[in-house]
């Protein structure tokens, strides 16, 4: 969404509790910038929810009982210019939610989240942050049972030798969760330099957001 428009950011909820979609809403709906643009009660409801809808942010369960979450998520960051997808659990350490974030997702947020952090994480996502802290992406790595880290490994390594070495100063920047103005402060550079080494590293790496740059850094360290 463009910072510059006053459009408001489009939400779908997806979540097969009726309580939770409920309490989401009201929620968001106090935010006068956030337009809750509908509901889906299950995963097989995403497709054509999100065509019909055209969301900015879709907030997904992950455990729902015909098409879960996890499997709603990977069909819908594989399809062109899907919306921002903010995973919903009620574990801080869940396997599928590492899943859905190697798939694509910008970061998940437990259900029982205060309401005002709410609002911030979706003002967040929608304008093209991550939400997962470098605590909560090494939690997940080291504590979720979670096969193949060898290859992995080996996978992430290759793939950060793509980059040159400012590339790699600023990837590790991202995986310690620095901002934009952050790194260029401790880099020296500009904000805007800042950008295009981050949109270099995405198109190099193959990757679609920061928080896999941020994951593919942690999966290389030994």
């Amino acid at each position: 969404m463009d910072p510059m428009t006053d459009s408001k950011i489009r939400v779908l909820i997806v979540d097969d509790d009726a309580l939770v979609r409920a309490g989401l809403s009201m929620i968001l709906a106090g935010a006068g910038d956030i337009e809750i643009v509908g509901e889906a009660a299950d995963g097989a409801q995403v497709p054509s929810s999100v065509a019909a809808l055209r969301p900015d942010v879709v907030l997904m369960d992950i455990r729902m009982p015909v098409v879960d979450g996890l499997t709603a998520t990977e069909a819908l960051l594989a399809t062109p210019a899907p919306p921002e997808v903010v995973v919903l659990t009620t574990f801080h350490a869940d396997a599928q939610v590492l899943r859905a974030l190697r798939a694509g997702a910008a970061g998940f947020l437990l259900k029982d989240i205060p309401p005002g952090d709410l609002v911030a994480a979706i003002r967040r996502v929608a304008a093209g942050e991550p939400i997962l802290s470098p605590a909560v992406t090494r939690q997940l790595i080291t504590h979720v049972a979670d096969g193949g880290a060898g290859e992995r490994t080996d996978r992430a390594r290759t793939l950060l030798a793509r980059l040159s070495e400012r590339e790699r100063e600023v990837a590790l920047a991202v995986g310690q969760g620095r901002s934009n103005a952050e790194i260029g402060s401790a880099l020296y550079m500009s904000v805007a330099t800042v950008k295009a080494h981050v949109s270099r590293i995405l198109t190099k790496l193959e990757l679609s957001n920061r928080v896999q740059i941020a994951l593919t850094v942690y999966d290389a360290s030994p």
